[in-house]
């Protein structure tokens, strides 16, 4: 093979093997004063680490208080976040933040609703035990145009009815906002597996990307790792959805990296690397 027929190989290899948009969800773990060996100040910096390891363009965080997205903004270059605090729609409470890539991506709206009857104010839904909220928000590619919705939530760990009717009002939000009928992702812990009634009503409208990915996929089974170093993982309750056709799947990981025998949350980030189609 000459020396211009390699170099055209190896162009068409890399276009192949490139992927339009790696997204995220990470349950960061908010910072509980009563933790120890896993507090935020002791983990924070291997979970920045890891994030700039991995570059995804979009993440969805869950459990963030503001001054953990500050220092995750901090310490990545070129990243922003929307997103408000789920208590009072302020800084207060844990986000479902979105951050994104500023040098790849324009941001042209963002907002956020309550899981709840009254989603356009601070509020519990049904037997819920907290207030939760999904944030969202619309990017722009700046070489391609191509533009996207991304959907981030985190689900009550208590309420049963809540985490159903959850699954709907997100659904019913996302075919009310995305009237241009652009591809979507929604990521998040969903506090629910795979076989639970709430998983399997998005799944009537979206695609689980770890599924997709098939012999591509990933990491260990579960995704909620409670800090238990020593315990295989088989809670997969964080997901990133896809709408069903609008993106090929290359691969998804769960990541269950570590730092001398400790992970820096107790919970693994979900990745997907995705192809606009």
């Amino acid at each position: 093979m000459n020396k211009f027929l390699l170099v055209a190989f190896l162009a068409v290899c890399s276009l192949l093997n490139a992927q339009d948009l790696k997204v995220m969800t990470y349950n960061i773990k908010y910072d509980n004063p009563s933790d120890n060996a896993n507090n935020w100040q002791s983990r924070k910096d291997f979970l920045i680490a890891q994030l700039n390891f991995y570059a995804p363009d979009i993440f969805g965080t869950q459990e963030g208080l503001h001054h953990q997205l500050e220092d995750i903004q901090n310490g990545l270059k070129n990243y922003k976040y929307v997103g408000v605090g789920r208590d009072k729609g302020n800084t207060e409470g844990e986000y479902s933040a979105l951050f994104y890539n500023s040098e790849k991506y324009v941001l042209k709206d963002e907002n956020t609703f309550w899981l709840s009857t009254t989603p356009e104010k601070p509020s519990i839904g049904w037997d819920a035990a907290l207030n939760r909220i999904c944030t969202y928000a619309t990017f722009k590619d700046k070489k391609s145009g191509q533009e996207f919705m991304v959907f981030n939530t985190h689900f009550d760990h208590v309420g049963h009815t809540a985490r159903l009717e959850s699954s709907k009002l997100i659904l019913q939000k996302i075919a009310t906002l995305n009237t241009n009928n652009l591809p979507v992702v929604l990521t998040g812990d969903f506090n629910l597996d795979s076989s639970s009634e709430g998983v399997k009503k998005i799944k009537e409208q979206l695609l689980d990307t770890h599924l997709v990915a098939g012999e591509n996929a990933f990491g260990p089974d579960g995704t909620f790792n409670g800090f238990h170093f020593d315990e295989p993982v088989k809670n997969r309750i964080d997901f990133v959805f896809i709408s069903s056709n609008d993106f090929d799947v290359l691969k998804s990981g769960i990541l269950s990296d570590s730092k001398d025998l400790k992970y820096p949350s107790d919970h693994f980030p979900v990745i997907a690397y995705l192809n606009f189609k």
